[in-house]
């Protein structure tokens, strides 16, 4: 453990010896792209205005993703780059491996990859997970271990997560087994590791669960439609999203009991009361 510790410093020193204005900005913004608030934004998009089962699977997918990183993160309890001569040039918390970054971004555009199959997204499933794992040793808060971990990590979350749904599809599964999954996956995941970083996951993975099966049974709505009725859709549905995490952040304690309810309550509002609306406002049709 001390050389790769040794190894991934000495590694960080060196890509930062190439530093400069331009590569300092370029990584604060491409490291974004691996942010809850970008997950936030873009997985609705999906999910309302493309392909909704797709959007549905992606959410899922990159949710189970998400609390498996944090799960070994507390395993491994490796810390974080602290080298004097490191520069550490953002924020950060929790432990080091692996890279939730590197891991979610291979997740959402490596499954996006596999349903979307186009020499185009085929490459931005290479490109957009390397550059934000470069961000992340640039600016100093990971070890090149932790970005290759999170890579492989998610490369292996798609690969089963693909299987399971082929063999799922196969099986006829009855609306009240649905139900009890929906329910007893993210409480019984919270059981093995109850933290903060996994109610955030697991709280959006109920309320999207919870929201997904009344949607299937009382909307039923249509993702694609007018470009016009998908900007307002997306201005609609992103404004409350934005005004439901922030503002239960300010009125709810931090205990992680109400960081569950506050992220559930974002994941229902997305897969069903989103919609909902959407159809009433006529901003979307019902599917046939």
């Amino acid at each position: 453990m001390g050389y790769n510790l040794l190894f991934g410093t000495n590694f960080i020193v060196w890509l930062q010896s190439f530093s400069n204005s331009f590569l300092d900005a370029f990584f604060k913004y491409v490291t974004l792209l691996g942010d809850e608030e970008f997950y936030l934004l873009f997985l609705p998009l999906i999910f309302w205005c493309i392909d909704k089962r797709v959007g549905f699977k992606l959410a899922f997918l990159s949710l189970l993703s998400t609390y498996a990183n944090a799960f070994l993160k507390d395993l491994f309890a490796i810390p974080r780059p602290s080298d004097p001569r490191i520069r550490q040039m953002i924020g950060f918390e929790g432990y080091s491996f692996p890279s939730q970054h590197a891991q979610g971004t291979t997740v959402i555009w490596g499954y996006l990859a596999s349903q979307y199959r186009s020499l185009a997204m085929g490459v931005v499933a290479v490109v957009i997970p390397i550059l934000v794992s470069l961000s992340r040793l640039y600016l100093g808060v990971h070890y090149a271990q932790d970005v290759i971990g999170g890579v492989a990590i998610g490369a292996l979350f798609i690969l089963a997560f693909n299987w399971a749904v082929s063999a799922a599809g196969k099986m006829y599964v009855p609306p009240a087994a649905k139900a009890v999954g929906v329910l007893l996956l993210p409480f019984g995941l919270l059981a093995l590791h109850f933290t903060a970083a996994a109610a955030r996951a697991m709280g959006s993975l109920l309320g999207m669960g919870v929201g997904i099966l009344l949607e299937e049974e009382f909307v039923r709505f249509e993702a694609r439609g007018p470009w016009w009725k998908q900007l307002l859709k997306l201005a609609i549905g992103l404004a409350v999203s934005l005004a439901l995490w922030a503002g239960l952040k300010v009125v709810l304690p931090e205990a992680v009991v109400f960081r569950l309810l506050r992220y559930g309550a974002v994941g229902l509002w997305v897969t069903f009361f989103a919609p909902w609306l959407f159809v009433k406002a006529s901003l979307a049709g019902r599917e046939g």
